[in-house]
């Protein structure tokens, strides 16, 4: 039976604009997330996807509306065995090595004498395990996006939030990214939304929602205004 994960009503999220006006960025979503769901979010640039992932993951606060999590517990206990976050900027810890940072959630999460394995077992299922020893300085961007995803697995968390996680791939390199998350997910119920500007990427994902100007314009919940 699916778990609903995640309900968000009416949420709406604006920051300052440095003239002491507003700048509004979401406006009025509905959405829900259910367990198992693969979810693409796409749209332009700007359009608020980053921001929805943030709110959904508890990253950040909605300016209005009401967001729950009914299956995941309180916003304290989202973290780091509920939800995992895949940023679109750089996010790897730069004093542990590309294995250390991968199995940190585990370490966080009281897990510790199963981190290492762990670790090495995501680290070569993305063909990184010559890679464990680096330190993120070392590493290429598509590589450290490559084990921030591995981070993000690694507790086996209900949710995973990844925020453009083939931007810096080529197409060859992404499709097997994709393949090797999508086969690690399989019959797991772990939900999955990426917000990616690959059509590729999107066509492969169960549902697409589309973002445009803060407005969530399709999908099976809609911004309510539209």
């Amino acid at each position: 039976m699916d778990e609903t994960l995640v309900v968000a009503n009416g949420i709406g999220r604006d920051f300052p604009d440095g003239n002491a006006g507003r700048i509004t960025v979401l406006r009025d979503v509905d959405c829900a997330i259910s367990s198992g769901a693969r979810i693409a979010l796409v749209g332009p640039s700007g359009s608020g996807k980053s921001t929805l992932l943030h709110i959904l993951g508890g990253l950040d606060r909605p300016t209005s509306g009401r967001i729950e999590w009914p299956s995941l517990g309180s916003f304290e206990e989202l973290r780091p065995r509920q939800i995992g976050f895949v940023f679109q900027s750089p996010s790897l810890f730069p004093a542990l090595t590309a294995g250390q940072n991968v199995g940190l959630p585990m370490i966080l999460a009281g897990e510790r004498d199963a981190a290492d394995r762990t670790s090495a077992l995501l680290l070569d299922a993305f063909g990184l395990a010559e890679l464990a020893d680096k330190l993120p300085e070392e590493l290429s961007g598509g590589q450290a996006q490559r084990i921030a995803m591995a981070r993000a697995l690694a507790i086996g968390p209900k949710l995973i939030l990844a925020d453009e996680p083939t931007g810096q791939l080529d197409s060859t390199t992404a499709q097997f990214f994709f393949d090797t998350v999508l086969n690690r997910l399989e019959n797991t119920g772990i939900a999955l939304v990426v917000a990616t500007h690959d059509d590729a990427i999107a066509a492969r994902m169960a549902t697409r929602w589309t973002m445009d100007h803060g407005w969530l314009r399709s999908g099976p919940y809609r911004s309510k205004a539209t």
